[in-house]
Parts: structure tokens; sequence; C-alpha cells
């Protein structure tokens, strides 16, 4: 969403697969699963893609037992795999 809305104009999914370090078919895959949700984006493949203004996407909301587990399982990523994944667990 963030980088449909730093652009101006039509932004091709190659260049959104490449500033996110995604693939071109994740980039398609996500931005219907944001049309499903009721993000008025316009475009196509080979095109590229356009956010209209006007949608937020609703805020995470987890329990407290929800959290606790993402603590947890941040904390073994960060301790249990390789260098990439324990950055990103961080």
């Amino acid at each position: 969403m963030q980088m449909l809305r730093r652009h101006n104009g039509p932004v091709p999914g190659i260049e959104l697969a490449r500033e996110a370090g995604v693939s071109l078919r994740t980039i398609y895959r996500d931005i219907g699963t944001l049309q499903a949700m009721g993000a008025d984006i316009e475009g196509e493949p080979g095109f590229g893609y356009v956010l209209k203004p006007g949608f937020l996407l609703p805020p995470l909301m987890f329990s407290q037992e929800e959290l606790q587990a993402l603590t947890l399982g941040a904390q073994w990523v960060g301790h249990q795999t390789d260098d990439g994944l324990a950055f990103a667990a961080q």
C-alpha cells in the first residue's frame, strides 16, 4: 500500500516487486488480495497499478496470548535460524 502511495502515476508490477524484494507473481497475488479487501487499485499486469485515495487498512488487533506467541516466535527465530531470518525477527 505504501509503495503505491509513494508514486503519482501507474507503477509497473516489476518495479513494485523489485522495491519489495519479492517475485512479480507475489505482487500480482497481493494486488488481488488488496482489491478483494476493498482497496481501489486500478491497473493490470503489463500496464501498472494506481491506488486511488481513501483506502486504509484496518489496524491489526491481537489478544494478549497472540502477542506473547508472536514475541516468543520472533525470539526463537532470532536464536535458531540463519542471520537473515534472525535480523528480520529483530
